[in-house]
This record gives structure tokens, C-alpha cells and sequence, in this order.
């Protein structure tokens, strides 16, 4: 791209991000913290200071102390649909665009739309929203973080299907904790501020385990801290002779193995807020039809789960695995590489390569890190 052109880009770039909308999210350990609660009694100060605030979507589940603070805000109607023969409340993005509040409030950032919106996620709809330049306060519970699916399932038992790419995140001018003891969560729970009484056992055997709730409690706390330092590193950029750090998460078609490195490189990269890649070398051996529609569909899934989390594809033919491992560390200025662990099967075959010793000669020139993930 000629120079001229690069500095019209860059300028555009710069115009439509001031036009964007300013996007707040509340980042909660679990449900029941307060971050409804807190957003809508921001709305409430935001209105008595004459801000054209509206609440587009909020969900308060009949919780009498965040139901009363709707009192006195204006509400835009949900639309109503029909789906498999039930009839739906949606959020109705067409009518926040219409209105154009200078604040709209959207609760459960990752909720899944009803099959045929314009959107499959309310994620999706906030991105519009922010594009047509409408401030948007928000929230999300740790557990619907993408990078922190398989850690959440760890922790809870539980595979959360509606997620928030860490992209999203990166999009936020502010994320802000709303942060309490695990006694004081289990104590809201007991005196029925979270769920029916029906439901208040069941989710103390379950969910609301006090160990449980400390791990969550601690990813929520090192995801804020890791978004302010994000910040403060944008804002005020580190010298220019520190080294720029570039994630290389490199996969082979096994498929459980390649989520979990994709995701812990993804929380590396966000970490450091930098650049990562997503690497898979295709060996003759799993070339055209040698290598099952199975196989086929997983790496398909796994590419498009590393777009989501923020990283680049990098996709060669190679019959040597570490060769292709050391191009691509050279073509993207690569500081770490990330592989699964030794006993998987990538790893394997880098170790059984007469190039394996290049390979490692080749990191330590270059100053390259290696990185095993459990």
C-alpha cells in the first residue's frame, strides 16, 4: 500500500474511532453480585444530570431491590417473536438505533438471539450500537469469557455455551469489578436476592460452594486487573526498545489439545496485549482426502475459534513440522512459541525431526521463548 494511501487509512481510522460510542462493562464472579443493580442505579445519576439515557435490555429475575430502581427510567420496549410456536421478548437494537440515546444500558452481553435476527449474538448488537456512536454500559460474568471456557468448566463443572470473545473486552474504555466476599454472595443467596427460595439449596450444593466461588472471584479480579494494565500500557505507550511481544500457539489436528493451547495463548497475548498467531502445519499425511471430515471440521472450528480470540491464521504445507515452526517464527517476528505437552503429538514429532536441534538453536539466537501448556 503506497504511503499516501496508508496515512488517508490510518486518519479514517482515527475519525471513525472518535465518532464510536464509549462502551462500559460491569465484570461480575457470578450471578447475583450486583451488576444490574449497578447499572441501573447508574442510569438513574446519569438522568438527573440531564444525559438522554435509556434502558434498551435488563433483566433484574424478579429481584425486588434491582426491579424497584426501573422506576422512573425510560425503557424502550422489547420487540416481541415468534419461536417454535412461543412468544418472545427480544431487545430491540432497530429501536436504540432510531432513538439514538446518548447512553443505552444492555444487559447480558452474552445472550444468544433468537434464530433469525440479524445478530447470533447480543455481543454483535452492542458493536452496532457503539458503531452508530451510542455510549453503552453493559455487563458479562467471568464464566462467559471465551479464553476462560475450559478453566470455568474446570472449576463449576459446567460447559457454558453462551460466550463473549476477549475481543469484546479489549473494546471496553472501561471494565469495572463489582466485587464481593464469598460470604457476603452466599449470604444474598440464603435471604432469597438471587434465585427463588425453590432454588437456593440446589445452588448452595452446586455453584455457590465457597472454594468455588474464590477461583471465580480470583479470574474476575486478574481479568480487571489485566484490563486496566492493557489500558494504562495504551494510553501510555512502554519505551520503544523493549521488545513487542508476538504469541505463536502452534497446533496439529488433535482436537481437545489444540482448544485448550488456542485459549491459554489467547490469555498470554491479552495479557501482554499483544499480537498472537495461530499456527498449523499441514503435513502430506493430513493433505486433501488423507485427512478424515472429522479432523477437517475441528481444525475449521479451531480456526475460527482463535479469530475469535483475537488471533491471525497461519496456515502451511510442510513435511517437516519444526521447519515450518521456524519460518513462520522468522515471517512474524514470533517472541514465543506456545505447544501442547510433551506427551501429545505434535510435540512428538518436532522431537523425532533432525531439524528439532535447528529449531532450538534457531530460539536461542533469536531470544524466542518456548512455552509448554498444560
Amino acid at each position: 500500500m503506497p504511503e499516501q494511501e496508508k496515512n488517508a487509512e490510518q486518519f479514517l481510522n482515527l475519525i471513525r474511532k472518535s465518532r464510536r460510542g464509549k462502551f462500559k462493562i460491569y465484570i461480575g464472579m457470578s450471578a447475583g453480585v450486583g451488576k444490574t443493580y449497578r447499572m441501573l442505579q447508574e442510569a438513574a445519576t446519569l438522568l438527573r444530570n440531564g444525559v438522554d439515557v435509556k434502558i434498551g435490555y435488563i433483566e433484574t429475575h424478579n429481584r425486588k431491590e434491582t426491579h424497584e430502581l426501573l422506576e422512573g427510567l425510560p425503557v424502550i420496549p422489547r420487540r416481541t417473536l415468534f419461536y417454535k410456536g412461543k412468544e418472545l421478548d427480544e431487545f430491540d437494537v432497530q429501536a436504540v438505533l432510531n432513538l439514538h440515546p446518548e447512553v443505552v444500558i444492555v444487559d447480558e452481553l452474552a445472550h444468544s438471539n433468537i434464530e433469525g435476527s440479524k445478530n447470533e449474538k447480543r455481543w454483535q448488537d452492542v458493536m452496532d450500537i457503539l458503531d452508530a456512536g451510542i455510549n453503552v454500559i453493559s455487563a458479562v460474568n467471568i464464566q462467559h469469557i471465551e479464553s476462560l471456557h475450559q478453566d470455568i468448566k474446570e472449576i463449576t463443572g459446567i460447559d457454558v455455551t453462551e460466550r463473549v470473545p476477549d475481543s469484546v473486552l479489549r473494546e471496553a474504555d472501561e471494565v469495572v469489578n463489582i466485587d464481593l466476599t464469598a460470604d457476603e454472595l452466599v449470604t444474598r443467596l440464603k435471604e432469597g436476592k438471587i434465585y427463588s427460595k425453590d432454588k437456593i439449596e440446589l445452588a448452595l450444593r452446586n455453584f455457590f460452594q465457597g472454594e468455588r466461588i474464590l477461583q471465580l472471584r480470583e479470574l474476575a479480579l486478574k481479568e480487571v486487573a489485566s484490563q486496566v494494565e492493557r489500558k494504562i500500557e495504551t494510553e501510555l505507550p512502554r519505551n520503544a526498545h523493549l521488545r513487542q511481544e508476538r504469541f505463536m500457539a502452534c497446533i496439529s489436528s488433535n482436537h481437545e489439545v489444540a482448544r485448550k493451547v488456542i485459549r491459554k495463548t489467547a490469555r498470554l497475548a491479552s495479557y501482554y496485549n499483544s499480537k498472537w498467531y495461530l499456527l498449523y502445519v499441514q503435513t502430506p499425511k493430513e493433505q486433501g482426502d488423507k485427512i478424515g471430515l472429522a479432523a477437517q471440521r475441528h481444525l475449521i472450528n479451531n480456526f475460527k475459534l482463535a479469530t475469535e480470540l483475537g488471533g491471525e491464521i497461519i496456515r502451511m504445507q510442510s513435511s517437516n513440522i519444526a521447519k515450518g515452526i521456524i519460518e513462520a517464527t522468522a515471517q512474524h517476528q514470533v517472541t514465543t512459541i506456545c505447544i501442547g505437552k510433551p506427551h501429545m503429538n505434535l510435540f512428538n514429532i518436532i522431537l523425532n525431526t533432525a531439524v528439532f536441534n535447528q529449531l532450538l538453536q534457531k530460539l536461542s539466537e533469536e531470544d524466542i521463548d518456548i512455552v509448554i501448556l498444560s
